[in-house]
């Protein structure tokens, strides 16, 4: 349960701050060699991703030992398949994410600070440690604050499929694909709007 939360956590907030800083990181080759910009972000999400691929193995390892030595094994079914769902709708969200930053880092450099702040809230917020179910939290508001999370969602159709043993929520898939998708547009529209004057400021 720990280990399916913690790799998605870390692959998104690796992968995102790495890309907020490509650009600033690339800015010799940049000035230097024309190559489209937003190869920069895509590339170290993209390299983040295979290495997050890669870590899906140690949790294979695990839900393989506790399958055939405990005495309460995983619930494995034909759903563990469609863990392909929450783990491309990730890659959106950190695309999209990667985008905003990298645009916005070139102009406020002070952002890199802000987001490592941002991101141990974020841990904290994100049913990683803990059962949203087992939280005892009255207001309602607060409640669907931490359901507004798009990384709440995949985290839970993750572990639905791969844990559970369960089909997902369709309520997750839509919102966490809506915002996904939308995260992207904002990033690609933000970027492509700031990048001639990238050259100015790094």
């Amino acid at each position: 349960y720990l280990l399916c939360g913690r790799l998605i956590y870390e692959f998104f907030t690796q992968s995102t701050k790495r890309a907020m800083r490509s650009i600033r990181n690339s800015a010799s080759v940049i000035k230097k060699v024309y190559v489209p910009k937003y190869i920069y972000p895509l590339s170290n999400v993209t390299a983040n991703f295979v290495t997050f691929l890669i870590s899906l193995l140690v949790l294979v390892c695990f839900v393989a030992y506790y399958y055939f030595f405990s005495e309460q094994p995983p619930h494995i079914t034909p759903y563990v398949f469609l863990a392909i769902v929450p783990i491309i709708t990730l890659f959106i969200l950190s695309v999209g994410v990667g985008l905003i930053l990298s645009t916005l880092a070139v102009f406020f450099k002070d952002i890199e600070y802000l987001y490592e702040v941002f991101c141990m809230l974020l841990f904290y917020a994100t049913p990683i440690i803990y059962k949203l179910e087992t939280l005892k939290i009255q207001s309602e508001v607060v409640k669907l604050a931490l359901m507004a999370n798009p990384l709440y969602s995949i985290i839970q159709m993750f572990r639905d499929c791969v844990l559970f043993g369960e089909m997902m929520n369709p309520k997750h898939i839509i919102y966490s694909s809506c915002f996904s998708i939308v995260t992207v547009i904002i990033g690609l529209v933000l970027f492509y709007k700031k990048q001639d004057k990238f050259i100015l400021h790094i």
